[in-house]
């Protein structure tokens, strides 16, 4: 089963007075399985929000085809069961944090009861329990991004759709995001967020889908994404003595000196590495740090986009 699916999608707009074309995305396919964290990453003008724009209804595509919750996309039925938090949430400012999340269930038909009981647990779980009864026009960034995220939430959606969820939030509330999305995972939802924040992403989502100007080019599991390869090692080695340097550096492996006594030794690759440890270790030389890095998501993501000009 798939709970979202984007096959193709195509927008182009049309801006300024001689109307000149701005292609916003060109090929945005992918999909949202149930209980899956699902991140789309991207710089700033990928075309992430305009994909989400297209998901939840509100912009139309040129080409391409979606569906959310088994129904076409941009209809009622599939919008009920869909909790959305935009980039930049926009309330009524004389509203408190209860009075916003009220109106919100009223409009999903929610009794009365029962959206104050789900108004009041929202305002403790996204940290707003000290200003429940404070007017919007006096939330800071972060706070209004926190009432975006409860109002997204008030109806207990199948799907959440989050675009850049964390932005203006402090550590605190990052983290209470984070433990958020895996509530909901745990709860059998699905979650979708845009996000141009690597590490956001890297510490949620089951799979991720890559975008760059407009075209999602690769989508998965990090763990398959990601090349397992080690990248770089590096070894701190003290009591080298320099007469070792030339049949160190012989092995491809390069020497940086670190105060005194200390040596550090890199590499891209773990054998020649390995075989500088063993030769520091014949000589006399205590190893004090050794690390193999691997490729991370923002290697991953730096790799693809340097591709981005054949899509030009």
């Amino acid at each position: 089963m798939v709970v979202l699916k984007a096959a193709g999608l195509a927008k182009t707009y049309r801006i300024g007075f001689w109307r000149k074309k701005v292609v916003a995305l060109r090929d945005a396919t992918f999909d949202v399985r149930p209980n899956e964290v699902f991140g789309l990453i991207g710089p700033n003008g990928a075309g992430k929000t305009t994909t989400i724009k297209i998901l939840t209804g509100l912009v139309t595509a040129d080409a391409g085809e979606g569906s959310l919750l088994g129904r076409p996309l941009g209809t009622v039925g599939a919008r009920h069961a869909l909790g959305y938090l935009p980039e930049q949430p926009y309330f009524y400012e004389h509203l408190t944090a209860e009075e916003l999340l009220d109106y919100y269930g009223a409009l999903y038909g929610m009794d009365r009861p029962t959206r104050q009981r789900r108004a009041a647990e929202l305002i403790e779980q996204v940290g707003l329990g000290h200003a429940s009864d404070r007017p919007i026009r006096k939330f800071s960034k972060g706070m209004m991004q926190r009432a975006g995220l409860a109002q997204a939430l008030i109806h207990d959606p199948e799907l959440v759709i989050l675009d850049e969820p964390k932005t203006g939030l402090d550590p605190i509330g990052r983290a209470q995001v984070d433990a958020i999305i895996r509530d909901l995972k745990a709860q059998g939802k699905a979650v979708f967020f845009a996000s141009h924040i690597l590490s956001d992403v890297e510490k949620v989502c089951d799979r991720v889908g890559i975008m760059v100007r407009g075209k999602v080019r690769d989508v998965g599991p990090l763990d398959k994404l990601l090349n397992a390869k080690v990248l770089e090692v590096e070894v701190l080695v003290e009591g080298l003595d320099e007469a070792r340097r030339p049949e160190i550096e012989a092995l491809g492996v390069t020497w940086e000196r670190r105060g005194e006594e200390q040596v550090l030794l890199r590499a891209e690759a773990a054998p020649p590495a390995r075989e500088a440890l063993a030769l520091a270790v014949r000589a006399g030389a205590a190893v004090r740090g050794y690390e193999e890095r691997r490729e991370h998501l923002e290697d991953l993501f730096l790799r693809m986009a340097k591709g981005q000009g054949d899509d030009a």
